[in-house]
């Protein structure tokens, strides 16, 4: 037995087919992964995604603290509320950890970091933490909801109190506040709009049912993956781990070395790779042939050498099979997939394949 949620019996009590992810015992889907999707592009869905961890930090140093544990520039956070997208990288310029941090003042920042990476991600930050007097506190005592889709925030703010929805609804991309014991962030990890919630325990499974009674509707695992992958969405330990840098991940743009004072960690690899030549990219993969992408497939690319997808599966908004694979930098629009000993035409793309409700490339 995993590790389980506030929800657990509730999605248990839904019909909810529950399997193992990263140690928890997590909701694939509760009937049909393929509408579930379809409800997060095309209405609301919400998902427990209360396996994640919140750390605060607080310090004077805090933001000085931040700005050498990520890849990300900190001084992009101006605005309390607003958040920033980065890796934590190790000294090699491996990737530690993706995640998200909130700016909510000059000496209290809060992240969100993945599930199965908690462990690490907790000794990795408290052990670079020292040198800046910043404490760390784990908030356990918590739930986490994603509530996605184009009509997922007007129905979510309907629970709020009349002064909340405003606030709620006033929320800008990438922003959060506390609203009604709330903390709201307009993030997400569909490619739709929407809100991620952290709730105090108490009373969380009765917001699950209030959701439901809204119109939202619970989606599980397996359609957060298909949503993910057709945003262009990256997903740790699959599409990069520590033996990957962000260079060659398709994260460059979360990156920041213009600043030539600030000596974040990971830095002096990044820029070792940069000045020999990044060798790999992670690209979006269409497949012209008939067939399904998975991970691990090889990659031929004629003249050039051989990579792998990292990502891949049948597309609903799309009806084709997409992924993402990493192969030679010197990769150009074509390759060729060994599935099962055939090799099978492959477009080469730019990500996203789709995004709010719509495909962004064509099949």
């Amino acid at each position: 037995m995993g590790q389980r949620t506030p929800y657990y019996d509730t999605h248990v009590e839904a019909g909810a087919r529950i399997v193992d992810f990263g140690g928890w015992d997590m909701p694939v889907h509760y009937g049909s992964q393929m509408e579930e999707h379809h409800a997060v592009r095309g209405d609301a869905g919400m998902f427990d995604v209360s396996h994640m961890t919140v750390v605060d930090l607080e310090g004077d140093r805090v933001r000085e603290f931040l700005s050498h544990l990520l890849a990300n520039d900190v001084a992009k956070l101006k605005v309390p509320g607003k958040a920033l997208y980065s890796c934590m990288l190790n000294e090699r310029g491996g990737v530690i950890d993706d995640l998200i941090t909130y700016y909510m003042s000059e000496t209290f920042f809060r992240m969100v970091v993945n599930a199965s990476t908690r462990e690490k991600d907790l000794a990795w930050i408290r052990s670079q933490a020292k040198a800046f007097e910043v404490t760390v506190t784990e908030q356990s005592e918590t739930a986490m909801l994603a509530v996605q889709g184009p009509n997922a925030r007007e129905k979510a703010a309907s629970l709020l109190s009349r002064e909340g929805r405003e606030t709620a609804m006033g929320l800008k991309p990438f922003s959060a506040a506390m609203i009604d014991n709330w903390f709201v962030a307009r993030t997400g990890y569909t490619g739709e709009d929407g809100f991620e919630i952290v709730m105090p325990l108490d009373g969380a499974v009765s917001v699950w049912d209030r959701f439901v009674e809204a119109g939202i509707r619970p989606c599980g695992l397996g359609a957060r993956d298909t949503l993910r992958l057709e945003a262009g969405m990256n997903l740790y330990g699959t599409d990069m781990d520590e033996t990957t840098t962000p260079l060659e991940s398709g994260l460059a743009w979360t990156v920041v070395m213009k600043d030539n004072g600030r000596d974040f960690i990971g830095r002096a690899a990044l820029q070792a790779q940069l000045d020999a030549g990044v060798p790999r990219k992670l690209v979006g993969l269409v497949l012209v042939d008939r067939g399904v992408l998975r991970g691990h497939q090889r990659i031929v690319v004629d003249g050039v050498g051989e990579g792998e997808v990292t990502s891949g599966t049948f597309s609903p908004t799309l009806s084709g099979s997409i992924a993402f694979a990493r192969v030679p930098a010197g990769t150009g629009d074509t390759c060729q997939v060994d599935i099962r000993g055939r090799l099978l035409n492959a477009k080469v793309v730019q990500p996203p394949f789709a995004r709010n409700g719509k495909a962004c490339i064509e099949i």
